[in-house]
């Protein structure tokens, strides 16, 4: 993702307090989580309107996802999602969280979609627990997803339960059919510095 400066002839020198915030999303992890919700903080202190996130990511721990939509919920500012590349498992549904008429997507990227797994293993009581709360975070997640894409709430559960619950890869036009994406392209931003020169 691109930006360029836009500065007045009337300015001869400028310095900005903060450079503007792009987060970029390759993983799913405590540590990315944590840098995810550091730099959505920062934002808020650049003077810029709207916080752009970049998603190139092959998925990874459902728990961390939770904790990045719980930091885009509590953001003041719009959040913007660009798909650059590929937006697999966690990865879609971040996606859908940027704000609607700000999901962007390059017209070459891949989304991917599937049901949320949990690896877990161990005694037949812990297979059975993370079993269960595997299933109602899938739930959760795909519910999110459907609301955020203005469908109903099973929208994407019936969806990937006639895709028989494969992985299910679709291209910048069926995100757009499905809600997914607003916009096949990636978006530019401009940093205008001016000078304004007012007689009372």
């Amino acid at each position: 993702m691109l930006w360029k400066y836009n500065v007045s002839p009337l300015v001869k020198e400028y310095e900005l307090h903060m450079q503007p915030i792009i987060v970029t999303v390759n993983k799913f992890d405590e540590e990315s989580a944590k840098e995810f919700r550091n730099k959505i903080a920062m934002a808020h202190n650049t003077g810029q309107k709207i916080i752009p996130v970049v998603i190139d990511s092959y998925g990874g721990q459902v728990y961390s996802l939770m904790s990045m939509i719980s930091t885009i919920k509590n953001s003041e500012l719009p959040v913007a999602t660009i798909v650059q590349g590929k937006a697999m498992s966690c990865g879609a549904i971040l996606f859908s969280f940027g704000k609607e008429g700000y999901r962007f997507i390059d017209p070459n990227a891949t989304v991917m979609i599937h049901d949320v797994s949990s690896g877990q293993l161990g005694k037949v009581e812990e297979v059975v627990a993370s079993a269960k709360e595997t299933e109602r975070l899938n739930e959760v997640v795909y519910k999110m997803m459907a609301q955020n894409c203005g469908k109903k709430d099973d929208y994407f559960l019936k969806l990937v339960d006639k895709k028989k619950h494969a992985d299910w890869f679709l291209d910048a036009e069926e995100c757009v059919k499905h809600g997914l994406a607003n916009y096949i392209r990636v978006p530019k931003i401009s940093v205008n510095i001016d000078a304004n020169i007012d007689f009372e």
